[in-house]
C-alpha cells in the first residue's frame, strides 16, 4: 500500500520528489508561482499541479480534483522570508501567517502525518510568537509535534544547508527523523560527505538549464579579480584582499569602518571540489565555479541541492534560481519520507509526551554550526519547548 500526500507551497517540488523517491504517491502540488508549477507539472506529470492563491481554494474544490483520494500526509513549506536570517526578518509580514492555511486543510482533510519545513530563522526569538501558534494550532487539533534542525550534508546532498523540520502525528508514534550517515573523513562510522565535484563531474553540456552564457560575468573587473582567487578561496577580511588581488583591484571601502571588519557575506566566493558546497540561496551572483572564470549554471546550482539532471526548470534565468534557492534537497526529503512511512506502519504506540519543552535548548542547537544536530541518537527525542 503506497500512501499518498499532498505538497502546499510546493515550489518546483524538491520535497515531493524526494517523498516520492522514498515510495510514498504525490496526488498534487499546490504553489501560486506559475513557473514553480510549470516545473512541478513537467517532473511530477501523475500528480496534478495548481497554480493559485492558497487561500482562495476551496477544499471541497480541491478534494474533488484528486477524485476524493484519501491523504494520508500533508506536507510544505509556508514562505518563510520574514523569517530568514539572511534577508530583513519581518516578524510582522503577513507571508508568516500563511500557516494558517496549512493549518485549514490540515483541519479539513485530518492527514495522519503532517510535515513542515522552513528556515532556521524561525527559531529565532522575534519570531518566538509565530512558533508558539504554530504549535498551539495543530497540538488542538490533537496533532502531537516535533521539532529538528537537519544538515542536508548528513544524509548525501553536496551541500551545507541547515533547516527545520516539524513532524506531527495523530496516530500516536514516535516522530522520526531520519539518522546521520555522511559527515567528515575525521569522523567514525559515516561515510564520507559529497562534494561539489562528486556532482559537476556528472553534469554534460546538454543537460537541462546549463546555459554556460548565462553563467558569464559582466564586469570587466570582476573578471579580472576572480581569475585571480584559488579554488575553494574568497575574500572577506582585508587579508583576503591583500593576499589575492594587486592593489588596483582592491574594493573601494573603508576596513576600519565596515561592521566588524569584514564583508558581511564573502565576496568572489570559489566553491571547492572536495567540499560539500555552502547553501544555495536564490541568488546567482552568490558563488563562482571551482576552476572556471564565471558563476554557477542552473543546473549547477540544482545539483548541489541534489536535483537529478534530468529535473527540468521553467521561467527565466532568475525565475530558475528562486525555484532551485527554495527548494528542500529531494535526497533529504527522501530520507525524512522514508521515516514517514515507517511511522505510519509502527506498532508502537507511545504515550502523549508532556509539551513543556525547553526552546532554548533548541535555539542553541539550531545556531551552532560548529556542532552536530545530534550528539547521540537517542537525544532525538530531547529538544522541544516551553511555552
Amino acid at each position: 500500500m503506497k500512501l499518498n500526500f499532498i505538497d502546499l507551497f510546493s515550489g518546483s517540488g524538491g520535497m515531493s520528489e524526494g517523498f516520492m523517491k522514498a515510495g510514498l504517491n504525490c496526488l498534487a502540488g499546490i504553489d501560486f508561482s506559475k513557473d514553480a508549477i510549470e516545473t512541478f507539472a513537467f517532473n511530477h506529470k501523475k500528480s496534478i499541479a495548481i497554480c493559485d492563491d492558497i487561500r482562495k481554494i476551496k477544499i471541497k474544490d480541491f478534494l474533488e480534483k484528486i477524485n476524493n483520494k484519501k491523504i494520508h500526509i500533508i506536507c510544505g513549506g509556508p514562505p518563510c522570508q520574514g523569517f530568514s536570517t539572511i534577508g530583513a526578518g519581518d516578524a510582522e509580514d503577513s507571508r508568516n501567517h500563511l500557516f494558517l492555511e496549512f493549518v485549514r486543510f490540515v483541519k479539513s482533510i485530518k492527514p495522519k502525518i503532517i510535515v513542515i519545513e522552513n528556515v532556521t530563522g524561525i527559531l529565532a526569538k522575534k519570531n518566538i510568537n509565530t512558533l508558539k501558534s504554530i504549535f498551539k494550532c495543530f497540538e488542538k487539533l490533537g496533532y502531537q509535534l516535533d521539532i529538528k534542525v537537519l544538515s542536508s550534508h548528513h544524509y548525501g546532498v553536496p551541500q551545507k544547508r541547515r533547516r527545520v523540520i516539524i513532524i506531527g502525528n495523530i496516530i500516536n508514534v514516535e516522530n522520526l527523523y531520519p539518522k546521520k550517515r555522511y559527515d567528515e573523513l575525521s569522523k567514525k562510522g559515516f561515510l564520507p560527505p559529497k562534494t561539489v565535484g562528486d556532482v559537476f563531474s556528472k553534469i554534460r553540456l546538454d543537460d537541462y538549464n546549463h546555459e554556460i552564457d548565462k553563467a558569464e560575468i559582466k564586469k570587466n573587473i570582476e573578471k579580472d579579480r576572480i581569475k585571480l582567487i584559488p579554488e575553494g578561496k574568497s575574500v572577506r577580511y582585508q587579508k583576503d584582499e591583500r593576499q589575492y588581488l594587486p592593489k588596483k583591484l582592491w574594493f573601494d571601502v573603508n576596513w576600519d569602518e565596515i561592521g566588524e571588519n569584514r564583508f558581511r557575506e564573502a565576496r568572489l566566493l570559489r566553491l571547492d571540489r572536495k567540499k560539500p558546497s555552502p547553501t544555495i540561496v536564490t541568488s546567482s551572483r552568490m558563488y563562482y565555479h571551482p576552476t572556471q572564470n564565471r558563476y554557477l549554471t542552473s543546473r549547477e546550482a540544482a545539483s548541489l541541492q541534489s536535483f537529478s539532471n534530468k529535473f527540468k526548470f521553467f521561467g527565466s534565468h532568475t525565475s530558475q534560481w528562486t525555484q532551485i534557492g527554495n527548494a528542500v534537497p529531494p535526497i533529504m526529503a527522501k530520507e525524512i519520507g522514508r521515516c514517514l512511512i515507517k511511522m505510519y506502519f509502527s506498532k508502537i504506540k507511545v504515550k502523549n509526551k508532556n509539551n513543556n519543552r525547553n526552546i532554548e535548548h533548541v535555539r542553541s542547537t539550531a545556531f551552532n554550526y560548529g556542532k552536530d544536530v545530534y550528539e547521540t541518537e537517542n537525544k532525538q527525542t530531547e529538544m522541544s519547548f516551553t511555552f
